[in-house]
């Protein structure tokens, strides 16, 4: 995986990012201490915070987040919601989500979380139809992320976005060698020419893709 930003570079962008809270600095903190390298399956705390600005900045309400791990992300994205906003959070992992609920309760958006444990495919598809979803987050199993785009996609209303994670792979995309690799470089290049969609991809940690929903 190569190096996408630099070390010193990362550190200035986290030392000009809104700082993190105690709840973060400290889910942060005891994942790290839990978890050793699995804890590298949360969000820097640089893109935890565009995450809450992009569902601030499109006034989303209702919001979808297929891989929570332990929870940073979903609190992140709840924040930027509002008191009237609701989460869906899918994920597998009673262990790892049981960490994301404690943080929830203690960042005050526990209440907007409707956590579902099952497999991510199976929670979207029993979503309704209706094209109401404002925000949607992907960052999960990256062999299963063409399904969970393609259930999103009829889901989200005009104009709104769905972010995707690692859709760089550490640079892998160029050259994919793994199963996880392919299937997300394949599914970038599906993005970009579905016309029922615009999108851009930025070399934001390990690539976000940002997808709006056209009219």
């Amino acid at each position: 995986m190569a190096d996408i930003i630099d070390p010193d570079i990362s550190d200035y962008l986290l030392a000009h990012s809104t700082p993190a809270d105690d709840v973060l600095r400290d889910l942060a903190t005891e994942t790290r201490r839990t978890y050793g390298g699995m804890a590298g399956m949360q969000i820097s705390h640089d893109e935890g915070e565009f995450l809450t600005m992009l569902v601030r900045l499109i006034g989303a309400r209702y919001a979808v987040e297929v891989g929570v791990f332990t929870g940073y992300s979903s609190t992140c994205i709840a924040r930027g919601l509002g008191k009237d906003g609701r989460l869906i959070a899918c994920d597998v992992s009673e262990e790892y989500t049981s960490m994301a609920r404690r943080y929830w309760a203690r960042a005050g958006v526990d209440e907007l979380i409707d956590l579902r444990i099952g497999p991510a495919a199976d929670t979207l598809r029993a979503l309704p139809r209706e094209p109401a979803v404002d925000f949607a987050f992907i960052d999960a199993d990256k062999t299963g992320y063409p399904d969970y785009y393609a259930e999103l996609v009829p889901r989200m209303r005009p104009g709104g976005l769905i972010a995707l994670d690692n859709v760089l792979r550490g640079g892998n995309v160029l050259s994919p060698s793994s199963d996880s690799d392919r299937v997300v470089a394949g599914l970038n290049d599906r993005i970009v020419a579905d016309d029922r969609v615009e999108s851009v991809m930025l070399p934001l940690r390990d690539g976000v893709t940002l997808v709006r929903k056209l009219g």
